[in-house]
């Protein structure tokens, strides 16, 4: 509907232009459209004739009204136009026009809210990544969520999307791992071992050293230290992705692609990479190690991509895996990363522009930290602590769809409280039981009206005279908004609009399902019954398709 008023305004521009009403100046390249924040300033208000102001050297109120006179309403879409303030022109929508909304909700039921705004871009999100060194924490639980949900979001939007988990199983810190499990696995075969400060600490490092020395008992200690750690790297690095892949499948995420870091050194990927850029003389060599350099490209400092004494950095794979990732010819590609990352956006964005293209190919969200509490108290975030550090822990008290919802609830770039036991609570205090819970109702009622014979939920066109309470159109209005909900969160990757419109959908539909004397669905009263289903069924179908796209179940009955 928004894109209807637009028109309208288009069109009234350009019959304006024609009359010699307006001086022809250059239309704007963009018409907003907005719905107002009060409901009596209208449907929907466009501040046009304020943008255009100076360059029709006129005020805005004269242009406004110049534009209401040439607005051409053959489609009966507004009841009247009226300027308001300093010239904003704000629209009512013709009543009759809302229950064309419902009707479409009815017609398109799961596609309701998609679209093709995307036109088919082929884009790449890669998100969680977390390194194969330990179990996934509730703030990779965050960025598994957002990242998703922003898929299923893109795609709904008509975006062609591919989810991939890269696996860091290279470098330093997979060394550090095996190290770590081989001291274990000695210490279990009763050796004495100093267990180094910068080693992984956690009990999972002992239950991995056991599970090795299950497997292959004491053949590790007859091999050369450097082999024994590789062979600890290995099965350590494997075991642990295999939980974090199981992990991952229990909250409902799930992969395109993983791809391995290991498999751009085995493939020389990494050192053609640096090759090319030497080649182009952004990497040079200074003081033995090798630079690249960013600050060509907006950064704040060159960068080392391989050390003085030939150990490459992780920006040297960094740089061989956007090359890989461009090369596989994506419009554009996502990564999100933790907020902890926030360095490295400068120097991937120039290895991008190095490599010949624009950085805006590359998008980037940092995903902020979960604060873990338990009845609004702050939990450790420590291993040691014990106290639900992982997300498979969290996930298991609270279950999957809680842990979803609440991770989406605000947006990422903001930090996020996580109460163990509200996610638990079966009250309206609880933002997903609040939503789920409309599902569940409506489908109750559903289940009645069958009972009692109302069994093919379809428009009659008396239901115009039927449904016309304000609170009936209100929810109407709000579901028309479902499918820009979904636009707007594709175009500025903000997933956590979606929640916030289903809380915003469920409010209303629990204030006018609780006024039973004057909302009853189903009564003694056939043709208003009938009318009242194809309401209330109207916002099911929209909370179940929002659900959906959060990875979160609908369920019929709570």
């Amino acid at each position: 509907m928004k894109q209807m008023i637009q028109k309208t305004v288009e069109q009234a521009l350009a019959s304006a232009f024609n009359a010699g009403d307006l001086l022809p100046t250059e239309p704007p390249t963009s018409i907003v459209v907005e719905i107002p924040k009060t409901a009596s300033h209208g449907d929907f208000s466009t501040n046009i004739a304020m943008t255009m102001a100076s360059s029709q050297k006129r005020a805005p109120r004269e242009i406004a009204s110049v534009l209401i006179d040439h607005i051409k309403d053959s489609d009966g879409l507004v009841s009247r136009v009226e300027i308001a303030g300093p010239g904003f022109i704000n629209f009512f929508v013709e009543q009759a026009q809302w229950y064309e909304v419902l009707k479409s909700v009815h017609s398109r039921g799961r596609s309701y809210g998609t679209s093709q705004v995307g036109q088919g871009k082929y884009i790449q999100i890669e998100f969680v990544s977390a390194n194969p060194t330990g179990p996934l924490h509730v703030g990779h639980g965050r960025c598994a969520a957002v990242g998703d949900t922003l898929a299923a979001v893109l795609n709904a939007a008509g975006f062609k999307v591919e989810k991939e988990y890269y696996v860091n199983d290279s470098g330093r810190q997979i060394l550090t791992l095996g190290s770590s499990v081989l001291l274990r696995y000695r210490e279990l075969l009763e050796e004495s071992v100093e267990f180094p400060t910068d080693a992984y600490q956690g009990e999972y490092i002992k239950d991995l050293a056991q599970s090795l020395l299950a497997s292959e008992g004491k053949r590790l200690l007859d091999l050369p230290e450097s082999e024994a750690i590789e062979a600890c790297a290995m099965f350590a690095a494997d075991e642990i992705l295999d939980g974090i892949k199981k992990d991952l499948d229990a909250f409902n995420v799930s992969f395109d692609h993983w791809f391995s870091e290991q498999s751009l050194f085995d493939t020389g990927a990494v050192d053609k990479a640096i090759q090319d850029l030497k080649n182009k003389k952004i990497i040079y060599e200074h003081d033995g190690a090798m630079w690249f350099r960013t600050t060509a490209f907006g950064d704040e400092k060159d960068r080392v991509v391989v050390r003085a004494n030939g150990l490459t950095t992780y920006f040297a794979s960094d740089i061989a895996y956007h090359k890989n990732k461009l090369e596989r010819r994506f419009d554009r590609i996502i990564d999100i990363w933790g907020a902890d990352h926030h360095g490295y956006i400068p120097r991937v964005s120039a290895s991008v522009q190095a490599i010949g293209h624009s950085k805006d190919k590359v998008g980037f969200v940092l995903v902020q930290l979960v604060n873990l509490l338990r009845d609004g108290k702050p939990i450790a975030m420590s291993t040691r602590a014990g106290e639900f550090v992982t997300l498979s822990e969290v996930v298991k008290e609270v279950g999957k769809d809680a842990a979803r919802f609440l991770f989406l609830l605000r947006h990422y770039d903001s930090p996020l409280d996580f109460d163990l036991e509200l996610a638990k609570r079966q009250s309206n205090e609880n933002p997903v039981y609040y939503v789920q819970y409309v599902h569940a109702r409506i489908s109750n009622i559903l289940r009645k009206a069958h009972e009692r014979g109302y069994s093919n939920i379809c428009w009659h066109d008396d239901f115009c005279e039927l449904i016309n309470l304000s609170e009936e159109i209100q929810l109407i209005k709000l579901m028309e908004r479902y499918p820009e909900v979904i636009t707007q969160s594709a175009r500025l990757l903000e997933p956590h609009r979606l929640p916030f419109y289903l809380k915003e959908l469920a409010g209303a539909f629990h204030a006018y399902y609780h006024d039973r004397t004057k909302h009853q669905v189903v009564s003694d009263d056939a043709r208003l019954s009938a009318a009242r289903l194809f309401l209330v069924s109207a916002v099911r179908i929209i909370i179940r398709n929002g659900l959906f796209l959060m990875g979160v179940s609908a369920p019929a009955s709570m």
